[in-house]
């Protein structure tokens, strides 16, 4: 008897614990992802990728720690305001879009810090290469919008080296100046929608 006591026990724990997780969508209209990296180390292109999608689960509408994020970017979707530069950018000097068309962030875990701001760390695949990598990330609230919808809002940044992950284009001036930087300033907002 005790063991079915047990077992019923575990399964209403279960199933409180299935319904408190909030699922969110990112609304793909207000979210982005920009960055920008230095050019023949006097200035900075930046651009961002048109195409993301992601989810995100919490314990509820108001406690983001410990929110699980896994996110999808379309490699294709590159945009920096030039064609050739945008081509060159989806060739396998860069991302190598047709072999690679995805970059993803999955198992992020954020991890609130102090006041709005938390660590999101997670797991980064660009190209074949896949490295834990740490977000700061400033948490915006949440509302309810004018249609009825709950939304919040999050601001991540990270600088990565882009040749940690085999994006190893590497012209350099006649003076040995990169004319790329390996260095690369990533900022991603999101704006998320309960489910």
């Amino acid at each position: 008897m005790k063991k079915y006591l047990f077992l019923f026990a575990f399964l209403i724990a279960f199933v409180q614990f299935s319904i408190a997780q909030v699922k969110w969508d990112a609304d793909p209209l207000h979210s982005n992802v920009h960055f920008s990296v230095n050019h023949l180390g006097i200035s900075f292109v930046d651009g961002l990728f048109q195409k993301m999608s992601g989810t995100v689960e919490t314990k509820n509408d108001k406690d983001w720690n410990g929110a699980t994020f896994n996110f999808t970017i379309e490699t294709a979707s590159i945009d920096t305001r030039v064609k050739q530069r945008d081509d060159h950018l989806r060739s396998d000097d860069f991302f190598n879009a047709e072999k690679y068309p995805h970059i993803t962030l999955k198992n992020g875990k954020l991890t609130k810090v102090k006041g709005d701001k938390y660590t999101l760390n997670g797991d980064l695949t660009i190209r074949d290469v896949t490295k834990t990598v740490a977000f700061d990330v400033t948490f915006h609230g949440v509302i309810t919008d004018p249609w009825g919808n709950t939304r919040a809002g999050l601001t991540g940044t990270i600088e990565i080296d882009r040749t940690a992950f085999n994006i190893k284009y590497d012209n350099k001036l006649p003076s040995g100046v990169d004319e790329v930087g390996k260095k690369v300033k990533i900022e991603v907002n999101t704006e998320l929608v309960k489910q």
